[in-house]
């Protein structure tokens, strides 16, 4: 290995605990950015709070700030499962906890288009309303529609379709390209045959069940 693919492989080694801890923190810092700067700042909003009716989205926010460690728990454990799964099926038995490992560290890029969208409000020349705030996703082929055309079943479809995702298939295959000490088709080959599988038969039931 060169120096550039050994740094890669001792940062996706990290302390899981530590990094957790870290994605936890970062998460619940964007989102309370998002939440302050953007959502509070929407008519909808402050009409709520003129007329004191924002007490019940307060708790929802705060039920999704406390929420954010089992959110990642339950995804993290259900997209190792899923590669785990994957790399069994082609005869490659990596431990679980790498496999968990792999999964969290790749769930970082999400962070960026949130941190797009902040950006992209905040420093906006428009006076952005809620759905539009809900409704926006960077590098996405929402970004190619108007959503206030677009059936609702597919707005969530038409988001998760973006760049970052595509990152993220990546990374969840570098990470079992060095988890597996083996050629990058295989780490493809595995990714693609669990997580990304998955992810579209994902896409295709909610749009079916979509009402």
């Amino acid at each position: 290995m060169n120096k550039f693919e050994v740094q890669i492989r001792e940062f996706f080694d990290i302390n899981k605990t530590v990094y957790f801890l870290f994605l936890c923190l970062a998460t619940f810092l964007v989102l309370l950015m998002k939440k302050n700067f953007l959502e509070y700042e929407t008519a909808a909003f402050q009409v709520l709070e003129s007329k004191g009716q924002i007490g019940v989205f307060q708790m929802i926010n705060t039920l999704q700030y406390l929420s954010i460690p089992l959110v990642y728990l339950w995804k993290f454990t259900l997209i190792a499962l899923l590669l785990w799964l994957g790399s069994f099926a082609f005869g490659y038995k990596i431990p679980f906890r790498k496999c968990w490992q792999v999964a969290m560290i790749a769930e970082t890029i999400f962070l960026v288009p949130e941190a797009i969208k902040i950006v992209h409000f905040a420093l906006g020349p428009n006076d952005p309303n809620l759905f539009d705030i809900k409704a926006y996703y960077p590098f996405s082929f929402m970004s190619l529609v108007d959503y206030n055309v677009t059936p609702e079943e597919y707005h969530y479809p038409l988001k998760a379709l973006n760049v970052f995702e595509l990152v993220y298939w990546v990374l969840l295959c570098y990470g079992i390209h060095l988890a597996a000490k083996k050629d990058w088709a295989i780490a493809i080959a595995s990714v693609a045959s669990s997580y990304i599988l998955f992810f579209f038969i994902w896409i295709w039931f909610y749009i079916t069940v979509y009402k």
